[in-house]
């Protein structure tokens, strides 16, 4: 479904298939913008945070001042979507090993849990977005081990959650960007149209220049 927006979701385009999440968003009618810097973020209305190496990315959001910069952007109620490696950073907490992460969502995350076995497969299970079977790939994805009261889980894969929500916070452990299958990215722009629908969202929008 196609979907004229003037939202502008940033995409972190430092290493991974951030190309693919913007194709998806084109396919949907949504202009992406590429953020490497903390005034590209300033421009946009949501982030995605894409799979890859979460420590590179860690690293990187760390020494371009993206860490803070990205925590406030989540405190002020705009939508982020973390895929793989970015569910791994938006976690409060990461084991397996552990490491530094935004702390947005209140899940527990194991790095490198499913191994090797699931190094490129597509699997398809039940969500709560739609009736029939969602597809995900699955590309060395960190596994969900727990996750707080008050995060909604929409799909599940072999009795783990794969797809969670905790208010303006979305991420997923395998890639829906590499499917044909528009469903987590078109929910993704559900949110960001309801944040901006938000009166305090509306009068941030009517004072920036």
């Amino acid at each position: 479904m196609r979907v004229k927006s003037e939202s502008k979701i940033g995409i972190l385009a430092i290493q991974g298939d951030f190309a693919a999440h913007a194709a998806m968003l084109g396919s949907l009618g949504q202009e992406s913008l590429e953020v490497r810097t903390v005034a590209d973020l300033d421009q946009c209305d949501a982030l995605i945070l894409p799979g890859g190496e979460s420590t590179t990315q860690l690293q990187f959001l760390q020494e371009e001042g993206l860490f803070g910069a990205i925590q406030k952007f989540a405190a002020a109620r705009h939508p982020v979507f973390g895929t793989c490696a970015g569910a791994i950073l938006l976690a409060a907490r990461v084991e397996n090993p552990g490491q530094d992460s935004l702390g947005l969502l209140d899940m527990t995350v194991l790095r490198n849990a499913y191994g090797r076995q699931l190094a490129s497969d597509v699997f398809y299970g039940p969500t709560k977005l739609k009736s029939e079977p969602i597809e995900m790939v699955f590309i060395r994805g960190p596994i969900i081990d727990s996750v707080g009261p008050g995060v909604e889980t929409l799909a599940e894969y072999a009795g783990k959650p794969v797809l969670v929500q905790e208010g303006n916070i979305l991420a997923a452990t395998f890639h829906p960007e590499l499917t044909s299958d528009s469903t987590v990215h078109e929910s993704f722009l559900a949110m960001v149209r309801a944040g901006r629908e938000r009166p305090e969202m509306q009068l941030a929008a009517k004072s920036t220049p």
